[in-house]
This record gives structure tokens, sequence and C-alpha cells, in this order.
């Protein structure tokens, strides 16, 4: 993931950018278990990774695409980021109905797509938008979609 840039300083890319790793790490975990051919896992774990992919990509949407959506040289940039979030919602739903080969897919797209925001987009956003975009965007977002639940923990072990 990025690190190079300074912008997971402000909040929102901080927020995403730490959304973006519980979705790799679930992703990887759904992917393992098709692979091993786990039905009942696989099942549980696309769950586990719409739960957290949904709110997400709907707070993306709401705050920061739409605020850098004004300026048309982001435009088409954002619409196929979010034409994106629609492939990567079909796909995972394919998988939960058992086409479980899609799981690898899946992981491939939703890493290259986090690559290009994280990559792309969220530095291009540190030098567009100012305080007063910033703040247009948490108010959005806030109003919007609220964040990501944080993924299942293992059950505490008895001592």
């Amino acid at each position: 993931m990025c690190s190079y840039c300074g912008c997971q300083s402000i909040d929102m890319i901080g927020r995403f950018t730490a959304e973006h790793e519980e979705l790799i790490n679930a992703t990887g975990l759904l992917r393992r278990a098709a692979a091993a051919g786990a039905t009942d896992e696989v099942v549980e774990l696309v769950d586990e990774v719409a739960a957290l992919l949904a709110p997400h990509t709907g707070a993306e949407e709401a705050g920061l695409f739409a605020v850098l959506r004004r300026d048309e040289d982001f435009t088409p940039y954002i619409d196929s980021l979010c034409g994106e979030h629609v492939t990567l919602d079909e796909l995972l739903a394919r998988v939960r109905a058992g086409e479980r080969d899609l799981a690898d897919r899946f992981y491939k797209q939703l890493r290259s797509h986090i690559e290009r925001e994280e990559d792309g987009l969220f530095p291009a956003s540190l030098t567009t938008l100012r305080g007063d975009d910033w703040d247009e965007v948490d108010a959005l977002t806030a109003a919007a979609v609220p964040a990501a639940p944080a993924p299942r923990s293992a059950p505490p072990t008895a001592p």
C-alpha cells in the first residue's frame, strides 16, 4: 500500500487505506478457503468481505469521489473506479453463489483497484483538495455511510 506521499495523514484517506488493508486480509482468507474447497467457510467469508466492502465503496463514492468528480479532469478516472466497484460486487456475489474459482480473480481485481486508488487518486486528491474540500468530504461521507465494521475477531480462548 502507498506510503510515499503523506496522503494517509488526511483522516479520510487514512481511514480508506486502513479499510483497504482489512479488505485485503479478509479477501486473502476467502481466497484460501475457496482454494481448499471449504464451501461453508467461503459463504461466511464472502459475507464478511461484503460487510466491509459495501460501506467502504459507498463512503468513497459519497464523499471523496463526489467532491473530486467536480473537476472534469478526474471524472473519467472516478467513473472507472465506480465501475470497478460494481464489478467487484458482482464477482463477490458470484463467488457466494458457488463460483468458487472466481475468488482468486476477485482478489486480484480488488488489489488492482486499491492500487489505482492509493497510487493514483489519493495522492492526486492531496494536491487538489483544500481544507474546505476535505471538510465537505468528511461531512458527505459521514452523512451517507458509516465506517466499515471491524472484521470479526477470533473468539476468546479459555484460560
